[in-house]
């Protein structure tokens, strides 16, 4: 309905305003001027982007012809063999199997002296066969067989050390191009040694090579190879090579991976090539299978063969003389991964055998960030202190932060929890380090008193005297063979240490004698490895590292003992550091009996709490934690982290719990 402008408003409507003045218009816009491109160079065309397109499809058609060639040459002729085989056993023998054995029967009737001597063929071939299984079945190594793509672990899997996935992904540029390589003049790589602490991800890495190289995996226990019979080992070992030279002319190229490869290939400098072994182990490895030495020349043998054809029917052409060109040796990729590269043998180690060496070593910080951000990705989780997270594992491998990452999960599904956070993840990382808690129950309430002092003489010390390291945990539950412990975390990954962090590290270690001495009265028997530590460190600054007015290393000498001069500065050593500690100690008794005091009322403490606890009695020290800043988890959260729990805050002791008399 239209409105009528004439028509009263309803009542309680306001009446609409009405404009005296009509609206001005916008002044036109002005006209346009193109921009001055000068000096910005010319013009991209954006023509890559279309040829990546291109490419990318010629690429999936090359492939796709790739595999098209490949079912026809090598799969074709297998399916058409084995349908015929099948059809031959259905239409042909099954029909007529009891006339073929009728007749059979009356040619060994006609002929016995050719039936006894069949019977006794067939008799030494079972025997043959039972033993030949018996042979293979208890002399069987680990070996398992993986093709192209079914391994499903590739480079994106492979995290924490970009510098050793870029030469993994030249071995692959030279194994899926090994043609174009020959054809240049070169030689394929036939080693890749993997060396490195456990844990590092050097058999993860060996699988992630072969699956973006799209070629066949053979992984092999090493120690497996030492067989209980005699001549097993290399045996099985040449049957690995053979089949992975017919798996290499198949799909071009074959890894083989040899797991813990120093059981087989250690330096033979001992007697009767033994590896060391000397006569015993000669002995014994001749009754029971040769050892390793037997292995490791079969696997010299192996990595540089002499040229030879690996098919029936070419080496029957070579024989009548059809086939007269060069011999090609099939590229066998051979992969050794071990913790100890300066055991194995010289021979081994040379180039044309493992050409190349990878040290896969423990990721730094920004590995470590990606190791732990990959496996977050995987489970739920709380926001997470990522920084902490990263100083918490110094030290650790992938395989240790995957491990950790799963314990966690299990921890919080335990709660009944759907995620994790935080204090799960501290949870597992201490299991870890330190052992499940075995509380002793009904403990004397002396015993975990003289524990809570013993401790809190070593976590005020680290607080105050070793900035560079964060306390991760001060329990006084039993945790192995420990009654109690400071866990301590570096700050940042350090190299050096000077001679003030060697005299800090004594201190922190004899806290817990003048602890004791100084709130107890007494003297107890919880110092011995700190005392050991203590006395480690002195001697490394007296008699290796010329801190301490001598330049003479024990290293030089074969049995390394100390000299009474060195004794006695040793020990003055020692002393002068006891005293400044215990004098550190007196001083500031307040805070380190309320840490002592907390420690009976709670068990345990994080570096929150005992930061927290020394706070109310002075400043806490401005260079501790990472980059010489106090961290911000103690009193404020950090910029998109959760914020931590508030530290217990118990009754201050009285100052006769712990004044001497």
């Amino acid at each position: 309905m239209a409105h009528d402008p004439q028509q009263p408003q309803p009542p309680g409507r306001p009446e609409p305003a009405r404009s005296q003045a009509p609206v001005p218009l916008p002044p036109p816009p002005p006209a346009w001027t193109p921009p001055d491109l000068r000096g910005l160079g010319p013009r991209p065309t954006y023509d890559y982007e279309y040829a990546a397109a291109e490419d990318d499809l010629d690429r999936q058609a090359d492939e796709k012809i790739d595999r098209l060639v490949h079912w026809l040459r090598f799969r074709a002729p297998k399916i058409a063999f084995r349908l015929g085989l099948l059809a031959f056993i259905l239409f042909v023998v099954l029909p007529n199997q009891r006339e073929w054995f009728r007749r059979l029967g009356e040619f060994f009737a006609d002929n016995p002296i050719i039936g006894f001597v069949f019977q006794l063929l067939f008799a030494v071939v079972f025997v043959a066969v039972q033993f030949g299984m018996f042979f293979f079945l208890m002399g069987r190594p680990r070996v398992y067989w993986v093709k192209p793509g079914e391994a499903g672990v590739g480079f994106k899997d492979y995290r924490g050390n970009p510098e050793v996935l870029e030469g993994a992904r030249r071995i692959v540029t030279l194994l899926q191009g090994a043609k174009e390589f020959k054809q240049m003049g070169g030689e394929v790589i036939r080693g890749l040694l993997l060396e490195g602490p456990p844990g590092t991800g050097k058999s993860y890495l060996a699988q992630a090579i072969s699956t973006e190289a799209r070629v066949p995996f053979c992984y092999c226990s090493a120690p497996s190879l030492i067989g209980v019979f005699v001549g097993m080992g290399p045996l099985q070992t040449s049957m690995i090579y053979r089949k992975a030279r017919k798996m290499s002319l198949e799909y071009g190229a074959c890894i083989v991976f040899f797991d813990e490869i120093d059981a087989v290939a250690q330096a033979r400098n001992g007697a009767n090539g033994q590896n060391g072994m000397g006569g015993m182990g000669g002995m014994m490895g001749g009754m029971m299978g040769g050892g390793a030495g037997g292995v490791l020349n079969t696997l010299l043998t192996n990595m540089d063969p002499m040229p030879q054809e690996y098919i029936w029917w070419r080496k029957l052409l070579r024989i009548v003389g059809i086939r007269r060109k060069k011999v090609e040796i099939p590229p066998v990729l051979t992969v050794g991964a071990t913790n100890i590269a300066s055991t194995l043998d010289p021979a081994l180690l040379r180039p044309g055998r493992f050409d190349r060496k990878i040290h896969v070593d423990l990721p730094d910080s920004d590995g470590r960030r990606d190791i732990i951000e990959y496996y977050l990705a995987k489970v739920k989780h709380d926001p997470m202190p990522m920084d902490r997270l990263i100083g918490d594992t110094i030290g650790y491998t992938p395989v240790a932060i995957k491990y950790v990452i799963n314990e966690a999960v299990v921890h919080a599904h335990f709660d009944g929890r759907s995620s994790i956070n935080y204090w799960d993840f501290s949870r597992a990382r201490e299991v870890h380090e330190y052992g499940l808690k075995q509380p002793v129950k009904n403990l004397p309430y002396e015993d975990r008193r003289i524990t809570a002092y013993h401790e809190a003489g070593h976590a005020y010390a680290a607080v105050v005297l070793r900035p560079h390291l964060r306390i991760s945990k001060v329990t006084i539950i039993r945790h192995g063979d420990a009654e109690g412990f400071v866990a301590f975390k570096p700050t940042d990954e350090r190299t050096h240490k000077s001679r003030d962090d060697y005299l800090a590290d004594i201190k922190v270690s004899l806290a817990s004698r003048a602890a004791e001495e100084i709130f107890l009265g007494k003297q107890y028997n919880g110092v011995v490895s700190d005392l050991q530590q203590a006395t480690q460190a002195a001697a490394w600054m007296i008699t290796a590292i010329g801190m301490e007015d001598s330049f003479f290393s024990n290293l030089t000498t074969a049995d390394r003992q100390l000299t009474p001069t060195q004794r006695r500065q040793i020990e003055k050593l020692l002393r002068e550091q006891y005293q400044e500690v215990k004098q550190l100690i007196s001083d500031h008794r307040e805070a380190v009996a309320a840490i002592a005091e907390e420690l009976l009322a709670r068990s345990e403490l994080t570096d929150f709490d005992v930061l927290d606890i020394i706070s109310r009695y002075e400043p806490v020290p401005q260079n501790y934690g990472r980059d010489g800043e106090i961290p911000l988890t103690i009193f404020e959260p950090q910029q998109g982290q959760p914020q931590q729990p508030v530290a217990y805050n118990p009754p201050l002791p009285s100052r006769s719990t712990w004044q001497r008399e």
